[in-house]
């Protein structure tokens, strides 16, 4: 089931072009690598915006270039059936780019979802979703719950004494 969620972007906008009708696609992107409690509650947010979600997903590619060249640790295919298996994601879609504007662009969804954090910084997609008329909305984070402070966690924890 999980990679029946797992499309390209041609196989998205074809199952969207078959929804019902008013049914509303929230859509989000990110790295999400190694998937914890933050980004399943920040993704259940994101759901409860739309009656479908769609998660657009860094390439390892795109990970490397806009994060850290050891990240991520969990590799694309590991990352898109870890986000496919949530109850709360309807698709995912990689991508390669630094950016989602792209599948934005394509996708067109109804709500684009963001991180609180985003709230005070420029980011390109927002103006594309309302360019065309659709609505940014920015879902609570968990504080203390982030990849890279989880990391941090385990090399303090295992890392050489």
């Amino acid at each position: 089931m999980a990679d029946e969620k797992i499309v390209t972007l041609d196989a998205l906008l074809a199952a969207l072009a078959g929804r019902r009708p008013h049914q509303t696609v929230a859509l989000t992107n990110g790295a999400f690598d190694l998937l914890h409690v933050g980004h399943l509650r920040s993704l259940e947010r994101a759901r409860s915006l739309g009656d479908l979600l769609v998660v657009c997903l860094n390439s390892d590619q795109s990970v490397r270039a806009y994060k850290d060249p050891k990240r991520p640790v969990l590799r694309e295919a590991e990352r898109a059936e870890l986000l496919a298996g949530l109850a709360c994601v309807d698709f995912v879609v990689l991508f390669d780019e630094p950016t989602a504007e792209r599948l934005v662009s394509a996708v067109r969804p109804d709500v684009y979802v963001k991180g609180e954090e985003y709230r005070t910084r420029p980011f390109p997609e927002g103006e594309i979703v309302r360019g065309f008329g659709g609505t940014v909305a920015f879902v609570a984070l968990e504080a203390g719950r982030s990849t890279s402070g989880l990391i941090e966690e385990i090399i303090q924890r295992f890392g050489p004494s």
